[in-house]
């Protein structure tokens, strides 16, 4: 715990500079004479801290001093490696040299463990640079043109102010202030055809928290799979979802969207899915397979 404690005061020293013991005492809920022995135990470890009194007086650090790497363990500083090894493995940008940097200072070579590709199969790498440039649009502040095919069958042109990258249920979201709509809208990145970053500028705000689904209002689903679909009701579902039965079979109880999209996914399972409620989403599944059926039937 105390060690934990001279760790803070020392990186608080080196952020800001200097630092009241009052300041230092109530950021580290302990008393004012705690600190003053902190301080002490600092010193005497070789650290150069020291204290002024007077008006502007506080307690500082050397200007020339540097915090030495023996301060930490070797599990943290392969738990730091480890976290820019990830940061440079996903977006790519100057972490490497940072990690090549703290590898060397450390003694200590970070393990290459994580590949990510944001790009679907045979999509030759579009898809990351959607990502990359949607990205820098929300750290910079800049609006973006955006293509887009809502569900709604119809794909038209929006300017949006990119606020946040949202990955949810196997798939990349955008949060972003639609200026058409005056109003937060979330857009599935696979359905954004084309994008452009604008010259336009926008203040920084936080991101409300909007429903889960992009496609609108939900509905209580049940599904009946045979055990042989097994493979993917676990890919589509949440384990908390399924109940397999004494038979092998799986019901699947769930919230989805109200939308052409439902049914496009239970169609994809073809005759391994029984619709068990509602009736009217069975109604529709069965009359779009005919309608399937009719137009490909030779």
């Amino acid at each position: 715990m105390r060690e934990s404690r001279l760790f803070k005061i020392v990186y608080h020293l080196l952020d800001k500079g200097q630092a009241t013991a009052l300041e230092l005492a109530e950021k580290l809920e302990v008393s004012v004479r705690t600190i003053y022995r902190d301080i002490d135990v600092l010193s005497g470890a070789g650290i150069p801290v020291y204290t002024e009194t007077g008006r502007n007086g506080g307690i500082h650090l050397m200007n020339d001093f540097v915090l030495d790497k023996a301060v930490l363990s070797e599990e943290e500083k392969r738990e730091i490696l480890t976290a820019l090894q990830s940061i440079h493995t996903m977006y790519n940008e100057s972490s490497g040299q940072t990690l090549q940097k703290l590898s060397a200072i450390f003694h200590m070579e970070s393990e290459n463990w994580l590949e990510v590709d944001f790009s679907r199969w045979g999509n030759q790498g579009s898809d990351n640079e959607k990502f990359a440039l949607l990205k820098s649009a929300v750290i910079h502040c800049r609006a973006v043109r955006i293509c887009y095919a809502g569900s709604n069958q119809v794909t038209r042109e929006r300017i949006v102010q990119p606020g946040k990258l949202v990955y949810k249920s196997k798939a990349w979201y955008l949060k972003a202030f639609c200026t058409d709509q005056q109003d937060w809208r979330i857009f599935k990145l696979n359905r954004i055809l084309d994008l452009n970053i604008l010259d336009e500028r926008f203040l920084h705000r936080d991101v409300p928290k909007l429903i889960d689904d992009p496609g609108g209002a939900c509905r209580e689903i049940t599904l009946r799979f045979p055990k042989e679909m097994a493979y993917r009701v676990y890919d589509e579902f949440d384990q908390t979802q399924i109940q397999r039965q004494d038979d092998g079979d799986l019901i699947v109880s769930a919230r989805m969207p109200e939308d052409p999209w439902l049914i496009g996914s239970l169609l994809s399972f073809g005759t391994q899915v029984d619709v068990l409620s509602p009736l009217d989403l069975k109604e529709s599944l069965a009359e779009q397979a005919r309608l399937i059926y009719e137009k490909n039937k030779i």
